[in-house]
């Protein structure tokens, strides 16, 4: 009886002890949730201010009268922006060089490019293994016949000549002409096979039953009004044989008029991004993939017209062995009037299904409660908002020797600004001199989520970020430089978001100087004068869309800067931590290329932004001697390590483009 009474009074404990601990966890939520309310109603107070200042300055006779005169202000404004968004002078001068290399690209990637004689006697000869069919897929609706003979020459003129060239007409009756000339290449080459449909299917329908029609172990989709460069299949039967593509797609350019040389846009793409592909259909032409990827689903799905590649897209590579990218620009897109190439919004619903084909993938791939909204780069560019599973403890390391203004500044920040809770700071003090800085540290001591740690070795940031994550408690690590500033309130959300994703590992945010120029926006392995590694998109004003709208949506990236980098703790352990024998530089990038031979992505996301003053604290390396000399030590061991990854190039980073520049700009052929 005394043994009951007693296991009584420890379950009565145990329950008085959950209830309280619940009780607690209430009202700090609770207090929470009041003190983000005060928030809310202060901005809303303040926004009903300026509504109606404004509506009082917008009813001043006085300023209606004046209109002729602000039109002009803003006719100036608006091109004084534009100059300064190209970063003045320098900025002007970027954009000059790099107008004047890509009119030297552009002869390079046209006419220029296709094979010679010789080379397409070569590959006309060539003998693979595997000599697949190739099964192109093309649905016709109207098409004017000078599009659909250049669409057909193109074809023909393929150095790979083991292909069929399927044809869905659903063409009304005044473009019977196309009947007729589709009639005429039949006759010629029995390679070609057409079908009239009774009634137009819409582009999904018209494209299924194209699809019925084909006999080939790979299937290619090719536009009725485009131009096939002569070497493609060619190069696609060779990643099959050579690496077992099951996908493949590559490099596109737009083009204008009569001729392929007059081209608009030229889009190098990166190799398989998946955090790319679903913000932003990127991968589109030319995309060709093995017949198996397509069983048990459909080719297109009527549900998605005008955006049903996306989903296509999305459904296949999620279930491709291997997806290859062939870097060479190899697909020529005609623009002309009411085409997509000219204009999304000659077709508006394709915003819609696009929106919808994402919606469709995510939550195939299980996620659930998800944002997906318009970008201002494109309508069908997006930022994706994933769910926050569980609100963890974040690890905020932060390294520091005096400079108590800037530590303060980042401290202050993230307490003022940020909307995530669950959060501690770290402050790892290395070898600091000035009484003053102990006395910042005292009174950091009686709050309750900061805490400093010592550590009294010689300065190595890798050491000392390895050093803070042992103290550290929570599940995920946020390493930061003492000389940052938060901009976005939901920095930590929109980092976390990824970081919690079991196929993720580091993720970075985007970074400016304090005259809103981008200190960070992803890193390329072998970018930069050391060929080491280098930050995108560097120097740029902050309201740059960037390369292809690059600036607006997270994205897959071999490395970030570990100025803000947010990882698990466990995938830190794990590794090691960051590699101590790179003490002051590469160490993040050589930590992120570690994620990645592990299996891991890394995503750079473009909604989590903080200044840095970058080496506001610890000063330029490169000005002292000493320090250069260390720096090209480890630029040296960096470049040895990572040989392999050096050679092969970075596949976020189209081997198009100069390693001599952060712009995206162009390399030019010898």
């Amino acid at each position: 009886m005394a043994n009951e009474e007693k296991s009584l009074c420890v379950i009565q404990n145990n329950e008085s002890q959950d209830v309280e601990f619940y009780k607690q966890a209430y009202e700090q939520e609770k207090a929470r949730a009041a003190s983000l309310a005060g928030r809310l109603a202060d901005a809303k107070n303040e926004a009903d201010n300026l509504q109606f200042q404004l509506d009082r300055i917008k009813n001043n006779p006085v300023w209606k009268a004046s209109k002729p005169m602000r039109q002009a202000m803003h006719w100036g404004l608006r091109n004084y922006r534009r100059v300064r968004n190209l970063g003045g002078p320098r900025g002007i001068a970027r954009k000059l060089r790099q107008k004047k290399i890509e009119a030297q690209a552009k002869k390079q990637h046209g006419t220029a490019s296709f094979p010679t004689p010789e080379q397409a006697q070569m590959q006309r000869e060539t003998v693979f293994p595997r000599m697949v069919k190739i099964s192109i897929l093309v649905p016709l609706y109207n098409t004017p016949l000078n599009f659909l003979d250049e669409m057909i020459q193109s074809v023909q003129a393929q150095t790979y000549q083991n292909w069929e060239l399927c044809l869905a007409d659903g063409s009304d009756a005044t473009f019977a002409s196309v009947k007729e000339r589709c009639g005429e290449w039949v006759a010629k080459d029995n390679r070609i096979r057409y079908k009239k449909l009774e009634k137009n299917e819409g582009i999904a329908g018209n494209t299924n039953e194209c699809y019925a029609m084909a006999t080939g172990e790979y299937i290619g989709l090719f536009d009725h009004d485009d131009v096939l460069h002569p070497a493609v299949l060619y190069e696609y039967v060779k990643v099959i044989n050579e690496q077992g593509a099951d996908y493949i797609y590559c490099d596109e350019t737009t083009f204008k008029g009569d001729s392929i040389n007059n081209m608009i846009t030229l889009h190098f793409k990166p190799d398989f991004a998946p955090d790319n592909l679903r913000a932003n259909n990127y991968i589109c032409h030319f995309s060709v993939f093995s017949r198996k990827l397509l069983e048990g689903t459909e080719l297109f799905r009527s549900g998605f017209d005008g955006s049903q590649d996306h989903d296509m897209i999305l459904r296949l590579t999620a279930n491709a062995k291997k997806v290859v990218h062939v870097p060479k620009l190899l697909y020529y897109w005609r623009s002309h009037k009411g085409s997509v190439a000219s204009d999304i919004s000659a077709k508006p619903y394709a915003i819609a299904a696009a929106k919808g084909a994402v919606a469709d993938h995510l939550t195939r791939c299980g996620f659930k409660n998800f944002e997906i909204k318009s970008t201002r780069a494109f309508d069908t560019i997006f930022e994706i908002k994933y769910e926050i599973l569980s609100e963890d403890k974040v690890s905020i390391l932060i390294p520091n020797k005096d400079h108590v203004e800037d530590l303060r500044r980042c401290i202050d920040s993230i307490k003022e600004r940020t909307t995530y809770s669950n959060y501690e700071i770290l402050v790892i003090e290395n070898n600091s001199t000035q009484q003053e800085t102990v006395d910042y540290y005292q009174t950091l001591e009686g709050q309750e989520n900061i805490t400093v740690v010592m550590y009294q070795g010689e300065f190595n940031y890798a050491t000392i970020n390895n050093v803070g994550a042992r103290a550290a408690t929570g599940k995920y690590l946020l390493l930061l430089n003492n000389d940052t500033q938060v901009i976005s309130m939901n920095w930590i959300e929109n980092m976390l978001m990824y970081a919690q994703r079991p196929d993720v590992g580091a993720v970075g945010a985007k970074l400016y100087y304090s005259d809103k120029t981008i200190q960070h926006a992803g890193v390329v392995v072998g970018l930069g004068a050391h060929r080491t590694a280098g930050h995108t998109h560097y120097k740029i004003n902050y309201d740059n869309l960037g390369y292809m709208g690059k600036l607006c949506y997270a994205q897959n990236v071999s490395a970030v800067t570990g100025a803000c980098l947010m990882v698990k703790k466990s995938l830190y352990d794990e590794l090691g931590g960051l590699d101590e024998n790179f003490q002051i530089a590469l160490n993040d990038v050589d930590f992120c290329l570690r994620i990645r031979k592990k299996g891991y992505l890394n995503v750079f996301t473009p909604f989590a932004e903080l200044y840095h003053f970058e080496s506001a604290s610890r000063g330029i390396d490169i000005v002292d001697e000493a320090k250069a000399k260390r720096y090209e030590k480890e630029s040296a061991h960096f470049r040895e390590k990572w040989k392999d990854v050096l050679t092969k190039g970075d596949p976020y980073y189209n081997p198009n483009f100069s390693l001599d520049y952060s712009d995206y700009s162009l390399a030019i052929k010898n």
